[in-house]
């Protein structure tokens, strides 16, 4: 169903289970001329082959795709080109891991994720994702600690920049950058010019932020977007995590506001759908991306 082809009443009906204060003013729907979806291939935990073809099987026209294929395209950026060509998809965004202060490790930080902004490069994507692994184990974050990230950082997005790929830092939990604070310390850290936002609305409300208030702060800062969703565990899981990533409108992320935060403030890039892992093992990572499409579409109108 085109969004032209929704009435304001079958909009409204489509919203169903969705909570009363959650449902979006028709207006909303322009949102949908601006984003452009993609998916991450993180589901297929490593069968990258597979998760081009089924995402692009899927209509989505971008993909986003992690250094774990460096193994097999590291050597060979023009086969991954051809093979995303051949499948007519593009990839919006390459996870090039967690940037790391330890001492005298500076040097080598840079030079590996440089590398893959060139990997980026040569393979035709758009964007380089990090993330940071510099949460000390024994002790709270310092001053220090952002200070230095945000050198490490901006170097990085510096010389990417010269290669004419754009750095996005993606806050996570268990990273330096897992509360709103901490965010807020690291984009505070980084030059402006050279690293932008991305941002991660379920690791955000997980890490106890409003991802739609977010969005607003951080509207001339956000490169793309991580759009997924959350759900609280009764009980720690074996990794001691009391939450897990869920399908879209699974959770407790606010979906419907954060399209609405998107809308306001007219951003116009692209959004990425993540799940990290298969929340139902009777799926497959086809059939959650399948769920992630059917909410986007039937429950908030939008046309992927």
């Amino acid at each position: 169903m085109s969004i032209a082809s929704l009435s304001r009443r079958d909009f409204v009906t489509g919203l169903g289970g969705l909570p009363a204060a959650s449902i979006l003013p028709v207006s909303i729907v322009n949102a949908a001329a601006k984003l452009k979806f993609g998916y991450a291939a993180i589901t297929w935990e490593g069968n990258d082959v597979q998760a081009i073809k089924d995402i692009a099987d899927l209509g989505f026209p971008g993909i986003q795709l992690r250094s774990n294929l460096l193994k097999d395209f590291g050597e060979r950026p023009a086969a991954l080109r051809d093979l995303l060509a051949q499948n007519k998809i593009e990839m919006v965004a390459f996870s090039s891991g967690g940037v790391g202060i330890a001492p005298n490790s500076e040097t080598t930080e840079i030079e590996k994720h440089v590398n893959n902004a060139k990997f980026v490069k040569a393979v035709g994507g758009r964007y380089l994702q990090v993330t940071d692994s510099a949460r000390p184990k024994d002790r709270q974050p310092e001053a220090n600690d952002f200070k230095q990230l945000g050198r490490v950082l901006t170097e990085i997005g510096k010389r990417a920049a010269e290669l004419g790929i754009p750095v996005g830092y993606h806050n996570h939990m268990g990273s330096l950058g897992e509360s709103p604070e901490e965010v807020d310390k690291i984009l505070d850290a980084v030059d402006p010019r050279y690293i932008k936002l991305e941002l991660d609305i379920a690791h955000y409300q997980q890490g106890g932020g409003d991802p739609v208030k977010a969005i607003q702060k951080y509207r001339d800062r956000l490169l793309f977007l991580h759009i997924k969703d959350v759900e609280s565990l009764a009980s720690a899981d074996s990794r001691g995590r009391s939450y897990r990533f869920v399908e879209l409108g699974a959770g407790r992320v606010d979906l419907p506001a954060v399209f609405a935060a998107l809308e306001k403030v007219k951003f116009s890039g692209w959004a990425v759908i993540e799940l990290d892992a298969v929340p139902d093992k009777a799926r497959t990572a086809k059939q959650c991306a399948a769920v992630n499409k059917q909410y986007l579409v039937e429950k908030l109108g939008f046309k992927i």
